[in-house]
């Protein structure tokens, strides 16, 4: 049985371990160990390495040592430094009992193994076997803030007479204010006679320090933290900040010095380049306590106003899924979330009443699209002397830069409307989609404008109903493809439809920089293919009523449509 806690609570670095998230643990072993004496010089009392794992569930090539920490490797790096128990994190399920030698032919001390509440009991035995080869150890309880009350005392009992020497529970989406840390650390307290009981904050609503304070007057007798806070999403509770709260009350134990060194050297550097803490995708993922992946790949789109990613994150919440699931943010996206309907299907019949105003306002005439691609501006005067010759409708959208005056000046999004809709030119007709409040519109300019009629969704053809298009809508440039068919088009000319894997000189897929453009090359890959799928359908779409189809006149990856615009001036 372990001995009762002292009354100063122990320390846990685990910043090689929670920080290789970042990573894939490819540390310098040089920084490992000046990060390991650091601590050790700092007053913690364990300082986790890392992860042990084998080339069975993890391929060396993609992750660094220190997903796999051998004990050769960690013999060596701590050599001659007298300090802090080292500690070794495994997951339950990619792990097994003989992944570890017996304790005293190990530089390890504590194994600490990781596990959802369906696999508890098979990690307590998996514990017990390690702790019967002399290690000391810990059970970290996955997603423990999402326990009901009836699971929390589950656990407890499955715990009583374990034999383990420590129980970790987790503010696990950093979701979690000080004035409810007691009650998340109560169920496990009466155990502390037998085990400690540790506590794992987490930084998304810049909470960790408060509520790691929290859990030790509740009783915690063990806390995490990390150099810098460094850690997966919004990160975890900075080693040199819990230090100086410490050295205050112990200075005889403590020392910050060391860890504030190592911060200046190696970390701080460090975060400028791979980058963590706090961030609003890790702050929103706080407040709906849901993982922060979630978050994080909705705002990284750029496609949303913070209204709707707040209402897909309620849709998540609500839905309660174990961890991250990228099917779950597909279906949201495909549902329209900038609709009031999302959680309940697509965005649904357009609000907009009557027939739509402009359809076959413009029968048999040539259009031409202006997309904001790098080559509108590089072909602005090409692209100028077509439109003398061919006398075209001309849509376009988002910013100009004053380089051309369309007929109609068209937004679909609502960052891009509020960032741009002062620069419609009073000789442009302005289009709104219909599902940009009008309250929001209005807030903006009080001129007249029509709404685009649309129903947004992933998942169906390209179609045209009474006027009222159905398609993926997401970029606004094929959306006005559509309007330019539902306006009825002859032929749809379209200029700066780069393509979403095309970029121009300045290395971007705009011809200005964006705040609000999305740097993840996976969504920026899966726009591209939907614009090709959706110009596609809209080209036969023209071509079964007897028009002439999609022809796009700059240079564009979407390469069956592409004709030069030199064959047309």
């Amino acid at each position: 049985m372990t001995e009762p806690a002292a009354r100063r609570p122990l320390l846990l670095d685990c910043t090689i371990r929670d920080g290789g998230y970042l990573n894939e643990w490819f540390f310098d072993p040089k920084l490992v160990r000046e990060t390991y004496r650091a601590v050790s010089k700092a007053g913690a009392d364990y300082f986790e390495i890392g992860f042990r794992g084998t080339e069975a569930h993890f391929d060396p090539a993609k992750h660094g040592l220190w997903r796999f920490t051998p004990d050769e490797l960690i013999a060596e790096t701590v050599k001659g430094i007298a300090g802090a128990k080292v500690s070794i994190m495994a997951d339950f399920g990619k792990i097994a009992p003989g992944d570890f030698a017996p304790a005293d032919e190990s530089p390890v001390t504590m194994v600490r193994l990781a596990a959802h509440k369906t696999d508890m009991r098979a990690a307590l035995v998996l514990l017990q076997q390690w702790k019967a080869i002399g290690y000391e150890t810990s059970l970290q309880a996955m997603g423990y803030s999402g326990y009901s009350k009836a699971e929390q005392e589950e656990l407890a009992a499955m715990l009583a007479g374990s034999g383990i020497d420590y129980i970790y529970v987790a503010d696990s989406y950093g979701s979690m204010f000080p004035d409810a840390i007691p009650e998340l650390m109560e169920p496990m307290l009466p155990l502390r006679s037998e085990m400690r009981v540790g506590f794992h904050p987490h930084n998304s609503l810049q909470m960790a320090f408060a509520n790691t304070i929290a859990a030790i007057e509740a009783g915690a007798d063990i806390v995490d933290s990390s150099l810098y806070g460094m850690g997966r999403g919004a990160g975890n509770l900075p080693t040199e900040i819990i230090v100086a709260w410490l050295q205050q009350r112990m200075p005889d134990k403590f020392n910050v010095i060391p860890v504030l060194d190592a911060v200046s050297r190696y970390y701080a550097p460090m975060q400028s380049q791979i980058g963590w803490g706090y961030t609003l995708p890790y702050m929103l993922s706080g407040l709906f306590e849901v993982h922060p992946y979630y978050s994080a790949r909705l705002v990284d789109m750029q496609e949303f106003a913070m209204e709707d990613i707040w209402r897909a994150l309620t849709v998540v919440r609500r839905r309660d899924p174990v961890g991250f699931s990228q099917a779950l943010v597909d279906e949201i996206v495909a549902a329209g979330i900038s609709g009031e309907a999302v959680g309940a299907g697509d965005q649904g019949a357009p609000s907009a009443p009557g027939p739509v105003p402009y359809l076959d306002r413009h029968a048999g005439r040539d259009f031409l699209v202006l997309g904001n691609g790098p080559s509108l501006a590089e072909h602005r005067d090409e692209i100028l002397a077509f439109i003398e010759r061919h006398d075209p409708v001309v849509l376009a959208a988002n910013h100009l830069a004053g380089m051309f005056t369309p007929d109609y000046h068209a937004f679909s999004n609502k960052l891009r409307f509020t960032s741009y809709v002062g620069e419609v030119s009073p000789e442009s007709v302005l289009m709104v989609s219909e599902h940009i409040p009008e309250s929001l519109v209005r807030e903006y300019t009080q001129r007249d404008y029509e709404p685009i009629r649309f129903v947004d969704s992933a998942t169906a053809d390209f179609g045209v109903t009474d006027g009222v298009i159905a398609c993926n809508c997401r970029t606004v440039s094929v959306l006005l493809m559509g309007v330019a068919a539902v306006m009825g088009a002859e032929r749809v000319f379209a200029a700066g439809m780069d393509g979403y894997l095309g970029v121009g000189e300045s290395g971007e897929w705009l011809f200005y920089h964006e705040a609000e453009e999305t740097e993840d090359r996976e969504l920026i890959a899966a726009m591209h293919q939907a614009n090709r799928r959706y110009i596609g359908q809209i080209d036969e779409f023209l071509k079964a009523r007897g028009g002439e189809g999609v022809h796009i006149l700059t240079p564009t990856t979407y390469e069956g449509f592409y004709k030069g615009i030199a064959n047309y001036v």
